[in-house]
């Protein structure tokens, strides 16, 4: 051969080699940074509401979860978290024990004096859950409540916070629970939203809540949850434009769901299928929210339990409608009521607060309870954090991350008692602590979810609500 040619020969497959290795690591790496989204259920599926995890991890209790969220930091101190000892050592100086070296939002550097309960509690039901006096409605339901006296969050400022209970991170950007739960056990009904969302005002500061609470993340968008508006037509735009009646807009959702298709065969976009699915949804919602919101069909005993017509606005009419869209198969419904942010006036500010919520909340639990559903829905009552024990102005709390409380109630949750404790001055969990993380794992397993295999790979790593944290706290379920 011609040791010419022979030369060219080696020059290339050394060049061949070399290339082909650059080109196998580049593959490997791009799949570990950017792998392929699963693709667990086909389209069909994903359109008749069915999750991804089937069958359940375990007996499921619950069904769906009801989520109310007191937003801007609901002072356990002047709700469900009795401390006599704090009363007596009121104008007295924090013992620096509880705070040195703790983070503290806006009382850093001032001085620390105790601040006693601002309102009165008392003693409810079989159980004897203490609960002050700005609940009078949830007071006659103390029986159905699990109170929770030791939570803690990481986060120490609103938006984190509410960024860390609705993600389980302070991360901007990661699914939600309500967007994670839809994913894993898909949806009841195939003309609603699974995930719906609904904001209230009043009372104190109304901090703003960012639509990214309820957001998807890495997940596909059809399990974003949909914000329906308080008052007047929940969703804009439902209604079929003029001079267009409802079988052209048939012909034209077929018409683009055929093109969309069309698409999907060459590229494989997931998120096309999330477009094609969402078409059809807001066209069937074009019949379906009209008669969500359509009262006529609830009996004026019914109003009067949750003191609302509807549609006006109120926290209220916000919970007679989450009933309507659990009893239609929703699977998860967020509540805000924004105002719970009393740095000041907090013994007035937590009566006028509470009693927007009060009401409401209790008729929830009452309506559930009669219909048969709450056994099998989860409801949460609670905000992102609580508040200082020491005095902020003279006549308000900070924001405080290392102790506050919530109730659970309902589907799978075990009535009539308290979980945990704060210390005698309301500082510290102390006992049985109920970290955010427990709340999730605690939740997912109602709804019959092994929290550590509701999973979703993204950028080469397997995701979870409960990230590498989480126990199930046993002691609170049925």
């Amino acid at each position: 051969m011609n040791p010419y040619y022979l030369h060219q020969l080696r020059t290339t497959r050394r060049f061949f080699l070399g290339k082909m290795a650059t080109g196998i690591g580049g593959m490997a790496l791009a799949s570990l940074l950017n792998p392929p989204r699963k693709v667990v259920a086909s389209s069909d599926d994903r359109l008749a509401g069915r999750g991804v995890i089937d069958p359940l991890h375990v007996a499921p209790k619950a069904k769906r979860v009801i989520f109310l969220t007191q937003a801007g930091g609901m002072s356990h101190l002047e709700t469900l978290d009795y401390k006599p000892k704090l009363a007596e050592m009121d104008g007295q100086p924090m013992p620096e024990s509880y705070t040195k070296g703790q983070p503290i939002a806006q009382l850093q550097g001032a001085e620390l004096k105790c601040f006693a309960p601002q309102r009165k509690f008392y003693q409810h039901g079989d159980c004897g859950h203490y609960i002050s006096d700005i609940f009078p409605h949830l007071a006659k339901v103390a029986d159905e409540l699990c109170v929770i006296n030791s939570l803690r969050t990481n986060q120490i400022n609103h938006d984190p916070a509410h960024t860390f209970m609705n993600t389980g991170t302070q991360i901007s950007g990661r699914p939600s629970m309500g967007s994670w739960i839809t994913y894993g056990l898909g949806c009841d009904a195939d003309d609603l939203p699974g995930f719906v969302v609904m904001t209230s005002v009043g009372g104190g500061g109304n901090q703003p809540i960012a639509a990214r609470q309820w957001h998807s993340g890495f997940l596909p968008s059809r399990y974003q949850g949909v914000e329906f508006r308080s008052s007047g037509d929940p969703v804009l735009y439902l209604g079929d434009p003029a001079g267009v009646g409802h079988d052209r807009q048939r012909d034209v959702v077929d018409a683009v769901g055929t093109l969309n298709r069309l698409r999907d065969k060459k590229v494989l976009d997931p998120e096309i299928e999330t477009r094609i699915s969402q078409y059809e949804l807001a066209f069937k919602m074009q019949s379906s929210v009209p008669q969500l919101i359509d009262m006529s069909d609830e009996t004026q005993e019914t109003l009067e339990l949750y003191g609302t017509q509807g549609a006006d606005g109120t926290y209220a009419a916000n919970c007679l409608l989450a009933r309507r869209l659990v009893e239609r198969g929703v699977r998860f419904v967020q509540l805000y009521h924004r105002g719970w942010d009393h740095h000041g006036g907090i013994r007035d500010g937590a009566a006028r607060t509470g009693k927007l919520v009060d009401q409401g909340t209790a008729a929830l639990i009452q309506d559930l309870r009669q219909r048969g559903m709450l056994d099998e829905t989860l409801i949460v009552f609670g905000g992102e954090f609580g508040r200082t024990p020491m005095s902020q102005g003279g006549s308000g709390r900070d924001h405080h991350m290392k102790g506050f409380s919530m109730f659970l109630c309902g589907g799978g949750i075990k009535p009539g008692v308290r979980y945990g404790a704060t210390d005698e001055l309301g500082y510290n969990a102390t006992e049985n602590v109920f970290h955010v993380h427990d709340l999730h794992a605690t939740m997912l397993h109602c709804l019959g979810i092994d929290h550590l295999r509701l999973t979703y790979r993204f950028q080469g790593r397997d995701f979870r609500l409960t990230d590498v944290h989480g126990n199930v706290v046993q002691d609170v379920l049925a």
